[in-house]
């Protein structure tokens, strides 16, 4: 192992950053309050964790440029994940198992073990047998430099799995033992493989945690694991399974055989631009899931991978969220509580009537902005309430809720010349008095949350700041209001 090859490739990666970031930070695309790579491209939320005090985020990155290529681990630290300080890259590829340009130190997850911190990462090579997978160690004493373990790779593909089909691993422990799922393939299908470790360098396969039997893809990206009150969690982003992006699974979990059992499932968001998310627990308690606000099916239908690229970047996370379970066992994703320290010119109206015409709403400059509302269906007779996001010289995005087909789109296609696409949902209103509707905007994006946070949509649009009206009417009848409040967004 070459450490000093992985410090140079740092350095020469830290000096690319520090010569482009200051010219990067003014391009008109960038978002004012979500989290952003000072260069270069971005794409899976890697190592989320809480350590030494600070929130630590890792992501996978290519700081030369706007596009997705030899990937490095990014590294920055946050008191409160809206305010970001920026720290040298954790990883680089330098190994035989990792130091490919279409490949590199891929994603994976943190933990502290024996007060350093471990990062658990997917190296990605290519060494005339194929695209290779296998999963490394990484540790660091002081949270910020890293070493690769020598003794890397720790884990190959098993038998039956193909070697470009194995990875992502989340590690976590549970009493005296370490545990870990990963992303694997097998047969066409997609699965979720569990580990154990007793330190965290040795590996024992355990079970097949759980798997598709052709409903959820061919394959599943970033798994996570964690338990909720009494049952457990298991997400992923599954590929081939069309319009699910990001997919939950609710159930019980038996240490003892490695096997989970499912007995719910849904869409942690409905919208075109949510994948690969990863959880990790907050100090107060909190489980907090972020997820990259972007997803590889629909990126091709932009031009050139859309206009950031142009400005030297590519890529965001949605605003970090706060996992609750509801009684039934569904699953609530709510934004951090701590947006509301960034809000200003807060407005407020207690009812509003809506006719087939438009009405005009303020907040903040209309580019950066929360709203809530609710809409009242008890006096609601209108077929469709509509919201006009981000509206000016004949573009917009729209936000639909049609009642009577139960139906909930938001179609970008008109939104900035650039963005395509409607993401859709099923919206159960029967025996309710009430539809929640919380949004949340920046210069680049659009993420709306409903129905109790379990019925979102986070979509990128990049529209002008000069697009900075927000309208509302209903269709086919009148609708009510209630409860609005509006707040510009400053971090």
């Amino acid at each position: 192992m070459s450490k000093e090859l992985m410090k140079q490739n740092i350095e020469k990666a830290q000096r690319e950053i520090d010569s482009k970031k200051d010219i990067v930070k003014k391009g008109k695309m960038r978002q004012r309050y979500h989290f952003m790579a000072q260069t270069g491209w971005l794409n899976d939320p890697n190592g989320l964790i809480y350590f030494r005090g600070k929130y630590h985020f890792f992501f996978q990155h290519n700081p030369y440029n706007g596009f997705w290529d030899s990937m490095h681990w990014g590294h920055a630290v946050s008191d409160d994940m809206l305010h970001w300080e920026y720290l040298p890259l954790a990883l680089a590829p330098s190994e035989t198992y990792d130091n490919h340009l279409r490949g590199g130190c891929f994603s994976g997850s943190a933990i502290e073990h024996d007060g350093k911190l471990y990062l658990m990462f997917t190296g990605a090579t290519n060494e005339g047998k194929g695209n290779e997978q296998t999963q490394c160690i990484a540790y660091s004493e002081d949270g910020i430099h890293f070493e690769k373990y020598a003794g890397n790779p720790v884990l190959i593909a098993p038998e039956g799995v193909p070697t470009d089909c194995f990875r992502d691993p989340k590690v976590w422990k549970h009493e005296d033992t370490y545990y870990m799922v990963c992303g694997a393939s097998r047969d066409n299908k997609g699965q979720a493989l569990l580990y154990r470790s007793k330190d965290m360098i040795h590996w024992t396969y355990f079970n097949v945690l759980a798997e598709s039997r052709g409903e959820w893809g061919y394959m599943w990206e970033c798994p996570d694991f964690y338990p909720m009150g009494d049952k457990y969690v298991l997400t992923f982003s599954p590929m081939g399974a069309g319009e699910h992006t990001s997919v939950y699974l609710v159930g019980d979990f038996d240490y003892l055989t490695g096997k989970f059992c499912c007995h719910v499932s849904g869409e942690i968001d409905w919208g075109l631009d949510y994948y690969a998310p990863q959880s990790f627990l907050a100090p107060d308690g909190r489980r907090i899931i972020v997820g990259w606000s972007n997803e590889w099916e629909w990126m091709p239908l932009w031009k050139d991978w859309g206009p950031t690229y142009k400005e030297g970047w590519c890529g965001f996370f949605n605003i970090p969220r706060e996992v609750r379970m509801r009684k039934d066992g569904t699953l609530q994703f709510l934004p951090i509580r701590e947006v509301e320290t960034i809000r200003e010119n807060p407005k407020r109206i207690a009812e509003l009537a809506v006719s087939e015409e438009y009405t005009e709403l303020e907040a903040g400059d209309g580019v950066c902005f929360e709203l809530k509302l609710k809409i009242d269906l008890q006096r609601t007779n209108a077929d469709e309430l509509e919201l006009d996001l981000r509206c000016g010289a004949e573009r917009r995005t729209i936000c639909l809720f049609h009642f009577k087909k139960g139906e909930m789109r938001v179609d970008r296609n008109a939104a900035d010349g650039w963005s395509k696409g409607v993401s859709r949902s099923v919206l159960y209103l029967q025996g309710k008095k009430e539809l929640d509707v919380h949004i949340l905007s920046d210069q680049s994006s659009l993420e709306i949350f409903t129905d109790q946070y379990q019925n979102n949509h986070s979509n990128n649009i990049f529209a002008k700041a000069s697009q900075n009206q927000l309208r509302v009417r209903a269709r086919g009848g009148n609708a009510v209001l209630r409860d609005i409040e509006t707040y510009g967004l400053r971090a």
